[in-house]
């Protein structure tokens, strides 16, 4: 699944003042993050999927289908706690033009591993194409461990795994025992560079819808293994990172996003715009990167 390497963007869902979706917003933003990713992700947390009903989820998901400049390919994030609800999601979506779903380990209910087992592999059994687990228990409250991952990798229609547990000896387990076409992908934008070095093949970003030249150059490089290169281009990122999570994701993106005049900052509650301490933390940050 040699698509899925690289540099995925997961796409900020760009808002008017009211709420509603920012189509022309979301249409000037895959423009410019065309120019470096290889593929889109649609629906993912950045995304505000949480706050989408499911009619502005298939908006989304059709209007990046219908407006994707280099036609590069499209996932689309599918999970939640409720395997059954799931299920139907999946069972009630077009997946014409879709060439994966990015499905989170299931949140809250605190599951065992061998039921966060069993509940992906019904999603494997049932989604019309592949899917890439996504792991980042500071959001579900349960990790996602080594070995469950590695049990799974073994279904055929499990593809890979974004990570963001945030602790590299359990990439390396992955890295060490997966399958040789099981994609382990970086769900930290700074993790990128040291998850190549174990045999990663690429990150599902935040932070390239703005700087997707960043990103290309940073895969670029780490692939080529000229790993000097590379670690210059993400040092570059090393300030403005940690702002962006501050007062919650896609908070601090978006008002990055405003500053470069890709989209307004609006968010749905209850995330909120950023606090007046935030922005200055990232204009400062921002003026940096520009300055090179």
């Amino acid at each position: 699944m040699k698509k899925f390497t690289g540099t995925g963007v997961a796409l900020v869902t760009p808002f008017h003042n009211d709420g509603s979706i920012d189509f022309v917003s979301l249409k000037k933003l895959l423009t410019h993050t065309a120019i470096g990713v290889d593929y889109f992700v649609v629906m993912g947390t950045t995304g505000e999927s949480a706050t989408l009903t499911k009619e502005e989820k298939k908006e989304v998901l059709q209007f990046v289908l219908k407006n994707n400049p280099k036609r590069l390919p499209v996932v689309h994030g599918i999970g939640g706690n409720n395997t059954a609800s799931v299920l139907d999601e999946i069972e009630a979506t077009n997946f014409r033009g879709v060439s994966a779903i990015l499905s989170v380990s299931p949140y809250y209910n605190k599951p065992s591993q061998e039921g966060i087992r069993q509940h992906f592999k019904k999603i494997a059994d049932t989604s019309p194409v592949p899917v890439i687990l996504y792991n980042i228990p500071g959001r579900t409250a349960s990790n996602l461990a080594a070995e469950t991952i590695l049990k799974l990798a073994q279904h055929k229609n499990i593809i890979g795994v974004k990570e963001a547990s945030g602790n590299f000896e359990q990439c390396m387990k992955i890295a060490k025992g997966k399958p040789k076409d099981f994609l382990l992908i970086s769900g930290d934008d700074l993790f990128t560079l040291p998850l190549y070095s174990i045999g990663g093949v690429g990150v599902i970003s935040v932070l390239a819808n703005a700087f997707p030249i960043t990103f290309k150059k940073i895969t670029e490089n780490a692939k080529a293994e000229n790993y000097l290169k590379a670690a210059t281009e993400t040092f570059k990122l090393l300030e403005i990172n940690g702002p962006m999570y501050e007062e919650g994701n896609p908070t601090g993106v978006k008002y990055l996003l405003s500053l470069m005049k890709i989209c307004k900052p609006h968010v749905r509650l209850p995330l909120v715009e950023p606090s007046a301490g935030l922005r200055k933390k990232i204009e400062l940050a921002y003026e940096q990167i520009k300055k090179g």
